[in-house]
């Protein structure tokens, strides 16, 4: 993977450029040679952002953050553009080196995952409807999400909110 290092309002220090360099070079795992990952830093006042943006085959992942200095963002930014590249597996996987997910430790995990408790439970009665009607449930109770009992087929599903704002829909398989 090439990477392409651009500054605008500062100037990257050979220390700060071989750390990003080091740090990115992470990434190789998921993509051939011809990817390329343009990290863009910018000084915003007294702020730093950091961008970092992987164009391959014709498609793009992309990450951004701010913060105090660049050093702290690319360590926050490289979480961020593995979870994108985790999110999108299905998608792009053909398109990624055939082992890009074999290795089982990643970056996000420690971020999403910190250690949890259980803190509510609930329980609810499953009501038998169509989509349509949980899709209209979802949208009245502004929730992220609905579970219902699919008329048809008695099986239970989940209609969900994603972020385009558009509704997926989780149909459970046993396994």
């Amino acid at each position: 993977m090439r990477i392409e290092i651009s500054e605008k309002n500062c100037k990257a220090s050979e220390k700060l450029v071989g750390v990003v360099e080091k740090k990115v070079s992470r990434l190789d795992k998921y993509f051939d040679e011809d990817a390329i990952c343009s990290v863009y830093l910018k000084q915003e006042g007294r702020f730093f952002k950091t961008e970092l943006t992987i164009y391959y085959k014709g498609n793009m992942v992309r990450a951004e953050v701010s913060g105090d200095n660049f050093y702290d963002n690319i360590d926050a930014v490289l979480p961020k553009i593995e979870k994108q590249i985790y999110k999108h597996k299905s998608k792009i996987e053909s398109k990624l080196k055939k082992d890009a997910f074999v290795e089982k430790q990643i970056f996000f995990r420690e971020e999403i995952l910190p250690e949890s408790k259980l803190v509510k439970t609930k329980t609810f009665q499953l009501t038998p409807m169509t989509i349509e009607e949980a899709v209209e449930q979802l949208d009245l109770l502004g929730h992220a999400f609905y579970i219902f009992q699919d008329v048809e087929t008695g099986e239970v599903q989940v209609v969900y909110l994603r972020e385009s704002g558009d509704v997926g829909l989780l149909i459970p398989k046993k396994a």
